[in-house]
């Protein structure tokens, strides 16, 4: 499996690890209880840490289908090399410091390496043309 394909599934699995801080969150909102029968309405009730933590967790989400069009791109037009390579990483890279900086409340620095992130993404869809 190629790197970038590498850097897919690791990207994946941090949707989950990001999850990890939000359940713990809504286990101590709830008085030691994660509420799995209204885990949503949990969540809203969320403060502090525990709203930023869902917030990183969803934005994981969010950037997962961009990185994976961008790698896909790449990879179906065999554009391959030291460029998406690194693109990958850095994304993945990115995306583990955008978590870390998010559950810290480091806010521009977060922001910063979202950019990074997002930037990557585009770059990897324009691979192709470059």
């Amino acid at each position: 499996m190629s790197i970038p394909f590498w850097c897919v599934f690791i990207s994946a699995l941090l949707i989950f690890i990001a999850k990890a801080p939000v359940a713990k969150a809504m286990a101590k909102e709830g008085g030691g209880r994660y509420d799995n029968h209204h885990p949503r309405a949990q969540q809203a009730r969320l403060t502090g840490f525990g709203a930023r933590a869902l917030a990183a967790h969803l934005n994981s989400i969010e950037a997962f289908p961009l990185f994976a069009a961008g790698v896909l791109m790449a990879h179906t037009t065999q554009t391959y090399g030291f460029l998406i390579d690194a693109l990958a990483i850095t994304f993945v890279v990115s995306r583990v410091l955008y978590l870390l900086l998010y559950w810290w409340d480091l806010h521009w620095q977060r922001s910063l390496v979202w950019v990074v992130g997002l930037v990557c993404s585009l770059l990897l869809m324009l691979s192709p043309a470059l």
